[in-house]
């Protein structure tokens, strides 16, 4: 039987008790009225102060990547679960040793959506890689959010190109660790989705949305609407993997439907090579680069 909730617990976890989890030294936790208050832990994280937190949150991320040269971004978005084609090889071969049916299934799974990581390994180099020829103020870097899956392939296709990335990482209950492929001085991490949300648009020059949960389909409809109520500028909006896509959200029904209208389907591309996708980005821009 569920239990019954606390009416007047909180909608929000605490960012004090996320922080506490974070501090090996307990002391520095400790409120002290002669502290200087921006140096006092405890006081920034009053509810009373959680303005000032969206300011730092929005401050940071932007003047670091302000200071690296990093204006213009592509977002690469995905599942968190899906693994490197050698990892998904390896669990299928288990599997059939144990001649588990399910397990077995769940391998031949993973090995099809190990797929679409190798494919954001694949675009992210290309894209990294095409962009070392730019001037400096057109360069474009790879963004992720910084976690395992999609996120980590696009992060290590950048690395494994010579090229920087941002991480755009997020506190969360089980604990999200930035992936090992991520630019150190460019991982950031954010205890509001919102401003995340954020600083994902703000440099976004495209958006790669790789096959996903509902993180995934999330991001993706915030960065649509606003470019469908002109919040934000057009910018590439590409949804790789037709087959996923097509089947798990019907555009063509919210047309038929009346919700959206029939120009609103020009505000994104199936892609289902990262050579495609890239082009996309290329024409959209007028890029001359070379690697197509």
């Amino acid at each position: 039987m569920q239990s019954i909730q606390d009416l007047k617990a909180p909608s929000l976890p605490h960012a004090w008790a996320e922080t506490q989890t974070e501090f090996h030294d307990a002391g520095l936790l400790e409120p002290q009225a002669s502290r200087l208050a921006f140096a006092d832990p405890e006081f920034l994280l009053r509810r009373e102060t959680r303005g000032i937190r969206f300011q730092l949150e929005m401050l940071k991320p932007d003047l670091a990547q302000t200071e690296a040269g990093i204006e213009h971004t592509v977002v690469v978005f995905g599942s968190a679960r899906f693994p490197d084609m050698a990892t998904a090889l390896a669990k299928l071969h288990s599997a059939r040793q144990s001649d588990q049916l399910q397990e077995i299934a769940q391998a031949e799974t993973g090995v099809r959506n190990a797929q679409h990581y190798e494919n954001a390994r694949i675009f992210a180099h290309l894209v990294a890689q095409s962009c070392s020829c730019l001037p400096d103020d057109e360069k474009l870097y790879i963004c992720t959010g910084g976690g395992p899956g999609i996120m980590e392939a696009a992060n290590r296709g950048a690395k494994e190109a010579g090229a920087s990335s941002v991480a755009l990482n997020i506190a969360l209950p089980h604990e999200q660790h930035p992936n090992p492929y991520v630019t150190p001085e460019l991982s950031f991490k954010f205890h509001y989705f919102a401003l995340r949300k954020m600083h994902f648009m703000m440099r976004a020059k495209a958006l790669v949305a790789f096959p996903g949960g509902f993180g995934t389909l999330d991001e993706l409809f915030e960065v649509m609407t606003l470019v469908q109520t002109r919040k934000a500028r057009p910018v590439p909006i590409l949804l790789f993997g037709s087959d996923y896509w097509k089947r798990l959200i019907n555009m063509d029904l919210l047309v038929e439907e009346g919700t959206i209208s029939q120009e609103d389907l020009k505000l994104f591309n199936y892609v289902d090579t990262p050579k495609a996708a890239w082009q996309v980005i290329c024409d959209f821009y007028q890029l001359a680069v070379t690697g197509l």
